[in-house]
Order: structure tokens, then C-alpha cells, then sequence
């Protein structure tokens, strides 16, 4: 495997993928993409198994390669883990998995990139695609520590079946803690923990699905990011979950003041007795491998404009509301890796 390339990205994800496939539009003849894990497909490989999609099939492609079958329908976990794969045997980049990048340093005008296994990787740009779902994040409630029953994030969660019986909590308010208390309503006494009522935003106004309307109206790719960073989150439903919610006595109530080790204390001093908690609290960004060279700020988190790092040579793609509403998704990605790819091309 050739350890020098004009680019390095880390992180094999829909970031990764997008950006490695426009490399050569940008005059990045040699592109290397390192993945910490056995196989590309980022974070989705992870996700709990009933996962869906809430943008349509038409709606979901990265550059050059569109999502395939019925664009109307939503795909599966497993649909966009097959395709991601599938538009990674199709890069014309070098990919080496198993691969975890431990430092990034700058050296005589250049990026030496290490990993783990102490390989060593040069470039003259390195972009970072790894961290938007890397760290998953759960709050410090009082007494967390102390709670005897099962605790785990939404990142760990896979299925319903071995909640059965049990009473479970679902802490969050937006779409990933809504189809998972939807699903285990049906076999385990569940409730909804959140700060905030959900916002429901319907699926299909007017007959058209949300993103169709998104793109007409140009919201889509509006340079909203830091006024999208403080709206309150919204739920996209067709009725279903609201449906199942109903039907399965889901209530949604408010956030806990603290735990006990068996189960949960009200505001109100309520007690309610809990087997297990889900956390559907999501992630905080995590790029451990800059840290010391100016990249990140005093939270660890990227400093940059529009992905364009603070530190020359060096550029981020995959954070959410990054440049605009669809930032981070596999729709939108592919225009923030070429805005990347742009300032990094005319900085060399």
C-alpha cells in the first residue's frame, strides 16, 4: 500500500467516500482513505436494526452514483450500508481499513499522518470525516452512576427482543428516540424521557415528501448553520410512529431530575421504578488525533469555517449544519467535501 498520497481522508463514512471521489475533480491525483474499521460504511454498520431512513431513496445519493431502486421508497440501515460499500469499490482511491489514525503532525510542509499499528502516512492535505457520530454522548444526570438496571446509549441498541417484560426509559426528543420507544412499546413498558414536547414535522405535506419541498424552496442548501444550531428539533413522520406510540401507551414526559439505583426521581419527586435506560442523547464531535496543533478549540471541538480549517492544509467534512441544512447527510455531503476540496486545491 502506497504511503504517501496528495490526500489523505480519514474516515471511510458517507463523509469520507464523497470526499475521496471528488479528489480528482480538484487536482488530487493520489487519494488515501484510512478507516479504523474491518470495512467502509462509517457509522452505519452500528445503528439499531430497524433504522430507516427519513429522506426517500431519490433524495439519498452521494456524487456520481445514485441510490438504487424506487426512488420514492426509504431505505433500510442495510440498503445504505450495501451502498456505501458499493460506491467504495468504485473509488478511484486507495482505501486501507483497520487502519486507526492516532496523530496527525505537521512536517516540513506536510502532514504526517500515524495510526496505531505504527504505520506512517504523508500528504500534503488531510481531510477529517470521522467525527460526527465517534462519540457518543450521554448527559450527567445526578445518581448515573449509582443505577443499578441496564444503561446504554442509542449506539449500542440494536433490537427490541431483549427489552421484553422489562420497563424502559428513552431519554431524547428527536428521531432516533421516537422509532426506538415506538418499537418497544410493543414489548416492553417504555416511556419517553425529554426536555422539550416533540415536534412533529409531517413526512409528506401537501402530497410532496419534505425534502422535495426543501429543495424547491432552497432551505436545503441555505447557509443557515449557526441559526439551524440552536432551533429546537423536529420529528419527521408520516403517522406512524405517532401511531405506534398511541398504540403501544408510550407517554412522553419530562426530563428526570436524577436517578436512583432502581429507577428514576420526577422534578415533582415522582419516583418510577426502571429496568433499563436508552439514550438517545446523541453525539459530540471527537477528533482526538488533532489534538496539539492548533486545530481544535478548547472543548475539542473543530475550529474551521464552512470545513475549512483554521490550520492550512487541513479541512473537516461530516459535521452537521457545517455549511448549510443538509450538511452531514448523504445528500448533502458531496457539496460540502467539493467546498473542502476547493480551498485546499488553491492553499497548496
Amino acid at each position: 500500500m502506497e504511503h504517501h498520497a496528495d490526500l489523505i481522508v480519514l474516515g471511510a463514512g458517507q463523509s469520507g467516500l464523497a470526499t475521496a471521489a471528488l479528489a480528482p475533480r480538484h487536482g488530487f491525483a493520489r487519494t488515501l482513505v484510512l478507516e479504523a474499521a474491518d470495512q467502509a460504511g462509517g457509522s452505519w454498520p452500528r445503528y439499531y436494526d430497524s433504522l430507516t431512513l427519513f429522506s426517500p431513496a431519490r433524495y439519498s445519493s452521494l456524487p456520481g452514483m445514485r441510490f438504487p431502486g424506487d426512488g420514492d421508497r426509504y431505505p433500510t440501515r442495510d440498503e445504505v450500508v450495501d451502498y456505501l460499500r458499493a460506491y467504495a469499490r468504485r473509488l478511484d482511491a486507495g482505501i486501507r481499513t483497520s487502519t486507526t489514525v492516532t496523530s496527525v503532525l505537521p512536517r516540513d510542509g506536510a502532514w504526517v499522518v500515524q495510526a496505531e499499528d505504527g504505520s506512517e502516512f504523508t500528504a500534503r492535505a488531510v481531510v477529517a470525516a470521522t467525527g460526527a457520530f465517534r462519540s457518543p454522548y450521554i448527559p450527567d444526570v445526578p445518581g448515573r452512576a449509582e443505577f443499578a438496571g441496564q444503561s446504554l446509549h442509542a449506539a449500542d441498541y440494536r433490537s427490541p427482543g431483549p427489552f421484553s417484560g422489562r420497563r424502559v426509559v428513552v431519554v431524547g426528543g428527536g428521531n432516533s428516540a421516537i422509532q426506538i420507544a415506538a418499537e418497544l412499546g410493543a414489548v416492553a413498558g417504555t416511556t419517553l424521557a425529554s426536555r422539550r414536547p416533540i415536534r412533529w414535522m409531517q413526512q409528506r405535506p401537501l402530497g410532496r415528501d419534505i425534502h422535495w419541498w426543501l429543495l424547491r424552496t432552497g432551505f436545503d442548501i441555505a447557509p443557515l448553520g449557526r441559526m439551524l444550531e440552536k432551533a429546537p428539533v423536529s420529528v419527521l413522520d408520516d403517522g406512524r410512529y405517532r401511531t405506534a406510540l398511541e398504540a403501544h401507551g408510550v407517554q412522553r414526559r419530562e426530563m428526570f431530575a436524577r436517578l436512583t439505583p432502581d429507577g428514576v426521581v420526577r422534578a415533582d419527586g415522582t419516583k418510577e421504578p426502571v429496568d433499563a435506560i436508552i439514550w438517545a442523547t446523541g453525539y459530540r464531535l471527537a477528533f482526538p488525533y488533532l489534538d496539539g496543533i492548533g486545530a481544535l478549540d478548547a472543548v475539542g471541538g473543530p475550529r474551521h469555517s464552512g470545513g475549512v480549517a483554521t490550520v492550512p492544509g487541513l479541512g473537516f467534512v461530516g459535521i452537521e449544519f457545517q455549511r448549510s441544512f443538509s450538511s452531514n447527510t448523504l445528500r448533502g455531503v458531496g457539496r460540502d467535501a467539493a467546498h473542502v476540496l476547493s480551498r485546499l486545491s488553491r492553499s497548496r
